[in-house]
């Protein structure tokens, strides 16, 4: 394999380990070999408080690198001179103070002698107010010390690395912000669901797990997330196709099991390309949110009345028609006649404009938090 096909491959290397952080150690190995030196680190070094973290090593002496850690890094003569040295530019010893100088060191007297160390040639990849993270080669007695040769290859290959540290940092940002939203989302009392554009289920939270062992609203077939309603399946379809037409609304439709218990669902379309859960054809395009209707949880029925301008008597008929289901139903619970409850039934069609009563049920639990917490 020639240079130019070595260097290629060890920047394809480094690249992929933003991806892997397990690959360090070997892009360090190869990038210590192609400078020129005996073992490669990238650390973290604080000027004023003396104290240095080790991100990724390979080939230096473990015993030496926890000394360091413990005592030399107060002691090395070199830090404050990486700190403000230009970020990608490489720093030998000889550029930070007199060679001779350092040899009469006690950090080079104890801790790089002992170690065959001859030379550190060093570059800034980021900085912050107290601290500055690098690359840094050791350069051991058959490299000899840094030459413009070294000096070269650490020029070709630092902007690679900062690079690649700067990609891992976000990427680690993301993955984090995603399992705060998966928590966050797992967390929700309501079902919570979320599905491709094919339907195909690509996450669940707990409670929403609970609706799909139970077989009886919602359930899962090769795959994609079915709606035991076979309208309530078309309105799920019908939206899912119009995400993919980027024209999507929320939607809210009126579910039902086969014991005759209410549930509203509500869609919120996503925008695929900012899905924090998942990418390309498996990214969640929408978010159904699945719960009981009741007045439990955050539900205000005042809100209701006050927007609809309700009377008592039709508010508390709204609210019975949640819990009880049909007019039969809500004159028994209520004790009141079917005619009356019929009545108020019109009233509350004509002041909401609402045209069924599974509309009535879904504009309640548009008054209901889905992120009530779980019985």
């Amino acid at each position: 394999m020639s240079g130019n096909q070595k260097l290629t491959q060890l920047i394809g290397h480094i690249y992929d380990a933003t991806l892997d952080p397990s690959l360090w150690h070997d892009v360090l190995d190869d990038t210590a070999q192609f400078v020129g030196g005996s073992a490669a680190v990238l650390i973290t070094k604080d000027p004023t408080a003396r104290r240095v973290c080790l991100i990724h090593e390979a080939g230096a002496d473990p015993h030496y690198l926890e000394l360091y850690r413990q005592r030399y890094a107060a002691l090395d003569p070199l830090t404050i001179g990486h700190y403000f040295g230009e970020l990608e530019q490489p720093l030998a010893v000889a550029d930070l103070l007199p060679y001779e100088e350092f040899l009469r060191t006690p950090f080079y007297k104890e801790w790089v002698r002992p170690q065959g160390i001859v030379d550190f040639v060093g570059a800034a990849l980021d900085k912050t107010a107290t601290d500055v993270a690098m690359l840094g080669i050791f350069r051991h007695e058959r490299n000899g010390v840094t030459d413009e040769a070294t000096r070269q290859c650490m020029r070709t290959i630092v902007p690679h690395i900062r690079r690649a540290m700067m990609i891992s940092r976000a990427v680690d940002s993301n993955q984090a912000e995603a399992r705060s939203l998966k928590d966050a989302f797992d967390g929700f009392g309501a079902g919570a669901f979320l599905i491709d554009v094919g339907g195909r289920l690509v996450h669940a939270n707990a409670a929403g797990h609970d609706i799909l062992g139970a077989g009886e609203v919602l359930r899962v077939i090769d795959g994609r997330l079915m709606v035991a309603d076979a309208d309530g399946d078309r309105t799920l379809r019908a939206t899912l196709a119009s995400v993919v037409q980027a024209n999507a609304t929320d939607v809210a439709l009126a579910l039902s099991d086969s014991d005759g218990g209410r549930y509203v669902a509500h869609i919120l379309p996503l925008a695929v390309e900012h899905s924090r859960f998942g990418r390309g054809p498996r990214a969640a395009a929408a978010a159904l949110f699945v719960r009981k209707a009741s007045l439990e949880g955050t539900l205000r029925p005042e809100i209701i009345a006050r927007t609809y301008r309700l009377t008592p008597a039709e508010l508390r008929v709204l609210l019975a028609m949640v819990e009880e289901g049909g007019v039969r139903e809500v004159s028994e619970s209520l004790g009141v006649a079917e005619t009356t409850i019929k009545t108020h039934l019109s009233r509350l069609f004509e002041k909401t404009g609402a045209g069924r009563q599974a509309d009535l049920i879904k504009l309640v639990a548009g008054y209901a938090s889905p992120l009530a917490g779980r019985a």
